[in-house]
């Protein structure tokens, strides 16, 4: 005969729904492991002209920032890497996959990452820095309720030694 240990009642296996993330129904929220990153390295290089590179990666998960990817099953839709300082947290890298952009998933990823920002960290600010060209992510950070607060001048590279300026942008995350 085997003994087993009680079960715990169903009271005590809920989580209370301000500490889990929001996320639309189908989607997990799960960290960033070294299972995924071949996956989300893939996304990276095809996202952007400069992508960050597999020790950029290596170094987000080694100092232990914030590192989550949004899945529907097996699939990976987006991604986000966020490092805390103090009372603030500055996004360093968000995506979502090329061939799923235009479905809101860059706002459910800014939302469990505030979630995050707000409940975990208790932060204050939401910082990000985004390239003065990419108009459609400043615009989805303005309408998300990012303010910009400042320009650093030839920051991210661009072709053939030229540089570009980055937006300096933040959020505060309580009233």
């Amino acid at each position: 005969m085997h003994s087993h240990a009680p079960l715990p009642s169903t009271a005590a296996t809920l989580v209370p729904s301000t500490v889990l993330p929001p996320v639309a129904a189908g989607h997990q929220l799960v960290a960033l492991t070294d299972a995924l990153l071949e996956t989300v390295l893939a996304i990276e290089n095809v996202a952007f002209s400069h992508p960050w590179s597999p020790g950029n990666f290596t170094d987000a998960l080694r100092s232990g920032y914030h590192a989550r990817v949004l899945m529907q099953g097996d699939e990976v839709l987006g991604y986000f890497i966020a490092m805390q300082i103090l009372d603030e947290v500055h996004l360093l890298n968000i995506t979502v996959s090329p061939i799923h952009q235009g479905q809101g998933l860059a706002h459910e990823l800014l939302d469990a990452l505030a979630h995050w920002s707000r409940h975990t960290a208790h932060a204050q600010w939401l910082w990000l820095e985004v390239r003065e060209s990419n108009t459609r992510a400043r615009h989805l950070y303005e309408r998300y309720g990012f303010t910009q607060v400042g320009a650093r001048k030839k920051y991210y590279p661009v072709h053939h030694g030229e540089r570009e300026t980055a937006i300096l942008m933040n959020l505060p995350l309580w009233p």
